[in-house]
């Protein structure tokens, strides 16, 4: 996927990107002329921003006789669209709703927010990501209203030892979100990702913060792709989208639903643990009785997966016998 780049400020007179989006979305085809007189400005100032959009992932065609038009269909989120469309217990449970056009990362400015907001259950999207990031510091790239940028900041009282297995809850609360949606075939591929079709469709980064014994507090980061288009020959492992899986996937929707039942399963993983999620995960397991090879370091070590165990540890059956493998200490590369 292509990295947006940093933005300059927008000079006097100049629509934002934004802007221009919004009109491209609402027309199926505007000349730049056409255009610059809606916003009043001058067509190079239109074309700047064009500019800018294709740089973020935004396929826009501009044909002769016309004009610019996108090339897919791109559904941006509205703040108060969006929380109409939550279930009015989850919206009497939100401390916040934020939908930023541009940030470093989602889960960045809940971690600053974190330190000096006390409300639970911040919950913070955007549009376009500078520095998004996955596991093991990976970096996370998607195209402009092409996926899925989330984060939710969730409050425990409790230490962080009780949190064994969250990354796993997380899971299987978002494939009941996209089933809901009409998303099957979707399976979790230990210790975060969604995949479908044996390729990445998502991945779930948790981050925690505050007192080891407690209180303290898990930033829960949530991408998933939703319309790639050509920057998924930018991807170096097999990827896929909700667009390969379902018609025409309703963004708003989808993440509407990803809030509802992301709420509901951390107030139940704050009472019960994992242990509530364990044979839901286990029927969503992509890896259980498949080869393996768990890599630590230059050691690569070949076994069979057998599940995972009470603390969401993955089970590995090696030659020598079977050992529980924790995230923190692998990475894992499955065997076709």
């Amino acid at each position: 996927m292509t990295e947006p780049r940093t933005r300059p400020s927008i000079a006097a007179g100049e629509p934002s990107a934004r802007t221009v989006l919004v009109e491209l979305g609402a027309q199926r085809a505007l000349s730049g002329s056409a255009l610059a007189a809606r916003l009043g400005v001058s067509r190079a100032a239109v074309w700047k921003q064009v500019e800018r959009l294709r740089e973020a992932g935004v396929a826009i065609e501009a044909r002769a006789g016309s004009g610019y038009r996108l090339a897919a269909p791109l559904e941006l989120l509205d703040e108060a669209v969006l929380r109409r469309a939550l279930a009015p217990s989850t919206r009497a449970r939100l401390g916040e709703l934020a939908v930023h056009w541009q940030l470093d990362s989602t889960s960045s400015e809940l971690l600053r927010r974190a330190e000096h907001d006390p409300r639970d259950l911040l919950a913070c999207l955007a549009e376009i990501q500078t520095a998004g990031r996955g596991r093991r510091g990976r970096r996370w790239h998607t195209p402009l209203g092409g996926g899925v940028a989330l984060s939710l900041l969730k409050r425990f009282d409790a230490g962080m030892s009780s949190l064994a297995g969250l990354s796993l809850a997380v899971g299987v609360a978002a494939i009941d979100a996209l089933a809901a949606c009409g998303v099957g075939d979707v399976a979790l591929k230990w210790p975060n990702d969604l995949v479908a079709r044996d390729a990445k469709l998502g991945g779930i980064l948790v981050e925690l913060g505050g007192d080891a014994l407690g209180p303290c507090h898990a930033v829960i980061g949530l991408g998933i792709n939703l319309r790639l288009g050509a920057a998924a020959a930018a991807i170096d492992q097999a990827a896929i989208d909700l667009a390969s899986l379902v018609h025409d996937p309703a963004r708003t929707r989808i993440v509407a639903s990803l809030l509802d039942h992301l709420v509901a399963a951390l107030e139940r993983f704050a009472e019960h643990g994992f242990a509530a999620f364990a044979d839901a995960y286990a029927r969503h397991d992509a890896l259980r009785d498949r080869e393996v090879d768990v890599v630590r370091g230059a050691e690569r070590r070949h076994g069979i997966a057998r599940g995972i165990d009470a603390r969401g540890a993955l089970r590995v059956a090696f030659a020598a016998g079977e050992e529980s493998v924790d995230a923190g200490e692998v990475s894992l590369r499955v065997r076709a």
